[in-house]
């Protein structure tokens, strides 16, 4: 009896169920999540309408699993990934690994359907908005300021405050975004979007160096290690 082994191909073959998500994406990006209809996400997926809620419940749930997904909530699933867990003691790697995956995150087109779909759909929807806000403020706010935090304990960074180290370097990113992949009428080419990314690296690693005399004598705000504040 013949024995069916897997190929590469096959096994890099989505499953139903993010087949589904990507198809969901494209239509709810086109006709938006009221125009979209369960039977047409069907069609583009090639199954029977009836076999879309054998993995979601309706169409609210599949918008929910497309919010825990994609955009920020990618993001924060990199921070708790072993390649970042093993830059914890190198806040020069640390951020400019981050923010080269996040070019490549601002370079796919599902990044740009999502972005589309979350602005339109978020406020519309219940539940998505505390959803979309508790991926992006909460769950990747709070992994990077314990990035930061790891950073200014070990003496590698000098800041009275790691969640607004965090904020701060968010922010830059986060206009970087605009400028290159947002408010012109093409993206920038990818060239130009890392010279952006190099520039603005210098200057913020050069904001939070460490003071090799003096930051043994610094603790990041609220950090004082049990030992009681003198009067």
């Amino acid at each position: 009896m013949a024995v069916h082994t897997t190929s590469a191909p096959e096994a890099a073959a989505p499953t139903t169920r993010e087949r589904i998500l990507d198809e969901a994406l494209d239509l709810f990006a086109q006709s938006g999540y009221g125009g979209a209809s369960m039977r047409e996400l069907a069609r583009r997926v090639g199954i029977r309408e009836s076999s879309l809620y054998n993995h979601f419940s309706g169409k609210a749930a599949i918008l929910e699993a497309i919010v825990s997904e994609h955009g920020p909530a990618s993001s924060a699933s990199r921070l708790e990934e072993p390649r970042y867990k093993q830059l914890a003691r190198q806040p020069a790697a640390f951020c400019r690994q981050f923010a080269l995956d996040l070019v490549e995150q601002w370079s796919d087109p599902r990044e740009h359907q999502f972005q589309k779909v979350i602005t339109a759909e978020r406020n519309r929807v219940p539940g998505i908005r505390a959803k979309f806000a508790d991926q992006f403020y909460a769950r990747e706010q709070r992994l990077m300021t314990d990035y930061f935090r790891g950073f200014a304990l070990a003496g590698l960074v000098a800041t009275p405050d790691a969640r607004e180290t965090a904020r701060l370097f968010a922010a830059g990113l986060i206009y970087i975004r605009l400028e290159h992949y947002v408010m012109g009428a093409a993206p920038s080419p990818r060239a130009k979007v890392i010279e952006a990314i190099d520039r603005y690296l210098a200057f913020f690693l050069s904001l939070i160096a460490a003071d090799k005399d003096n930051n043994k004598k610094r603790k990041p705000k609220g950090e004082n290690r049990g030992k009681a504040a003198p009067d």
